[in-house]
């Protein structure tokens, strides 16, 4: 599911629960002090009675007592008329929110629709998927919206909203002052209503951008040829991630490719299932990943067929960033770990939990079932999966990030393309050098954002190997004849784990 709402999850249980059970459990943590203030005798005695072992159970059917006086104390003596759902939807709120675990969350009955909506594929919204801290951040930030990754070819990625961005405020409304839910529910709505977002990419840099609902189709796969190289992009898992991925394998296969690469960059996740079949398409047999619950008979273990669609004589390439999450993450950390791919790019983002919805009602809940493990026993949950080779784009300094932002107040690279929509390669160029001489920015990095921008106004191109560095380490890789060779010096999760702490244990 993404982290606009999609989890991780492998499936959505049909197992529905008591309403008035979980109204009974949903105020458990707001009035423990109602029984204490009653009857702390009847406690004091009941806790001396117990076995140690006993204890758990009797506290939650005590707590579950407490509620429900505390709902009736509520009810009757409240000094204004309550409405008990929105009572009912603040205690579970509370409860989840309790938990400090960002991806379980109480779903509202809107709420809920929209998940089921983005399960389906669609969903009216700007196509960002984002995450929330629970509290202020460690150094201090107020807990503003970072934008985990973009969907391509959607208002948000039109925009030229990056992974990483912090969304500073919406309509005029600061994200730090918001749930998740909050922010959910006015990012995602209605199509066709402009947004007023201010963005903030890096410390200094602070720009406004509109963007306009839209039916956001969940996309899934493109494919094209780099010459002899089959280059494969998944922009999310979903039911026809496994189905769109084989008919580009065999597409490959068509045009005899001798090498593939495996694009996972901005990919944020989607369903488990999903993860694990195409996981199996690459390798022969074994385990790809586990999932591991504290509850007896929950954990499971996910192996791969004994055929795999790919060759085993094919080299992979996997491309990673930070916008790589969840089950992006199962299938490059499956990937490594057995030996089959190496990997490009930057860290992974680190989220290495599963996540189940349970319907409730109309309303329902996300929550955190297991975290998930990959096949040398490792997770990567806030740590993420490092790549075997490191590539990043440049970065701007201060300086540069103060001229970028000069060029961004004065619209020049929109209008120029709004101008001229075909520009051509050449022209392009001599745009950017003319951009060049005035704001003093890199020509590589001006030639890039004109590219971006063009590229926003149409479908996006399935890649740009001009100005695409990661890409292109990939592709030389492959062309280079030495993936046999570079395969031998790569490390499995595990080895580099015990490494860091082995570097730990000699630096106390």
């Amino acid at each position: 599911m993404n982290d606009n709402g999609f989890s991780a999850e492998n499936k959505t249980s049909r197992r529905k629960i008591s309403f008035s059970w979980i109204w009974i459990l949903a105020t458990s943590m707001i009035c423990a002090f109602f029984i204490f203030a009653s009857v702390p005798g009847v406690i004091a005695q009941g806790r001396q009675n117990r076995q140690e072992g006993q204890e758990d159970s009797y506290n939650s059917r005590r707590h579950a007592t407490v509620i429900q006086q505390v709902l009736d104390f509520i009810h009757h003596h409240y000094v204004d008329e309550i409405d008990p759902q929105v009572v009912f939807e603040g205690a579970m709120n509370g409860i989840f929110e309790s938990l400090g675990d960002p991806y379980s969350v109480f779903m509202s009955e809107a709420e809920m629709k929209d998940i089921n909506d983005t399960t389906q594929g669609t969903f009216g919204g700007v196509g960002l998927f984002i995450t929330k801290p629970v509290a202020d951040r460690l150094d201090g930030r107020p807990p503003f919206v970072e934008v985990a990754s973009p969907i391509e070819d959607t208002p948000g990625w039109r925009a030229g909203i990056n992974p990483g961005d912090l969304i500073i405020s919406i309509n005029g409304e600061q994200t730090d002052k918001l749930t998740m839910e909050e922010v959910l529910a006015r990012l995602r709505g209605t199509p066709g209503v402009t947004l007023e977002l201010v963005i903030r990419r890096g410390e200094r840099l602070e720009f406004p951008v509109n963007v306009t609902r839209a039916i956001i189709e969940v996309p899934t796969v493109k494919y094209s040829m780099i010459e002899d190289v089959g280059y494969l992009k998944l922009l999310t898992f979903t039911p026809m991630t496994v189905e769109r991925t084989v008919y580009a394998i065999n597409k490959f296969k068509e045009s005899n490719y001798s090498g593939l690469i495996l694009d996972l960059r901005n990919n944020y996740g989607g369903l488990l299932n999903s993860a694990v079949d195409i996981s199996n398409l690459f390798l022969d047999g074994g385990v790809i990943v586990r999932t591991k619950s504290r509850m007896e008979g929950e954990s499971h273990v996910f192996t791969a067929q004994r055929s795999s669609l790919v060759d085993k004589d094919i080299p992979i390439v996997v491309l990673i960033n930070r916008g790589s999450a969840s089950a992006s993450e199962i299938v490059a950390g499956a990937l490594k770990d057995r030996g089959r791919a190496y990997l490009v790019g930057e860290k992974s983002f680190g989220k290495g939990s599963v996540q189940q919805v349970y319907p409730l009602d109309k309303a329902g809940f996300k929550i955190t079932t297991a975290y998930y493990y990959t096949p040398t026993d490792v997770n990567i949950n806030k740590i993420g999966i490092p790549p075997d080779r490191t590539v990043l784009f440049p970065e701007m300094s201060d300086a540069d990030a103060e001229k970028l932002l000069e060029l961004i107040n004065d619209d020049k690279i929109p209008q120029y393309i709004k101008n001229n929509p075909q520009a051509s390669a050449a022209q392009i160029e001599a745009f950017a050098r003319s951009l060049e001489r005035e704001y003093g920015l890199d020509l590589p990095l001006l030639k890039r954002f004109i590219r971006n921008e063009q590229n926003r106004t149409v479908i996006a191109p399935v890649y740009d190997l001009e100005y695409d560095v990661q890409l292109q380490e990939a592709v030389k890789i492959l062309n280079s004849g030495e993936f046999n060779n570079l395969m031998q010096t790569t490390k499995s999760l595990k080895a580099l784990q015990e490494e860091a702490l082995e570097e730990m244990a000699s630096a106390s």
